[in-house]
């Protein structure tokens, strides 16, 4: 058995995609998409997304089309903001973690009216879709009106260049 010293299903340096490797430069902050209650919760890690200000303020956001979360096509959804300590929980979301019985008994999580809050989050939004999702990119873009929102003064859990980072 030979040991390698790095990933053994990574690209190789040639063959990478240098779009995806520049997005790889920026870091982005994680957040936690979920929606339902009881057992039909479903939730998705989601790096890919932003919040637009206004009247009314908007969530804009990449989700993988083939995903749990996706497969319900939520109209009332929850973006939690993950930090420190939510590293695993977010490869569990983001599938890339095992989770046996499933993410959610990774951590507590309180109803809303929208969805799974996490307890501890760095905040959350409450939000309502507004359109049909589209196809962009690598995945759908989703678009949803704001509700609702809960601040604290936690740092955001961020990811750049394939690590997790505290900010």
């Amino acid at each position: 058995m030979t040991i390698h010293t790095d990933h053994p299903f990574a690209t190789p340096p040639g063959d990478r995609d240098p779009l995806r490797r520049l997005r790889g430069h920026l870091p982005a902050a994680v957040s936690l998409w979920t929606a339902g209650e009881g057992r039909a919760r479903v939730g998705l890690t989601v790096s890919s997304f932003m919040i637009g200000a206004g009247d009314p303020a908007v969530v804009l956001g990449l989700v993988d089309e083939e995903s749990d979360f996706w497969e319900e096509e939520p109209e009332r959804f929850v973006v939690n903001l993950a930090t420190s300590g939510h590293e695993f929980l977010s490869d569990a979301f983001a599938g890339v973690a095992p989770a046996p019985g499933g993410p959610f008994t990774l951590a507590q999580w309180e109803e809303s009216a929208w969805g799974p809050v996490l307890t501890g989050a760095a905040g959350w939004i409450g939000v309502r879709r507004t359109t049909d999702a589209r196809h962009a990119g690598w995945g759908l873009l989703v678009e949803a009106q704001v509700e609702h929102v809960e601040v604290s003064d936690a740092a955001v859990l961020s990811h750049e260049r394939g690590r997790y980072h505290a900010r």
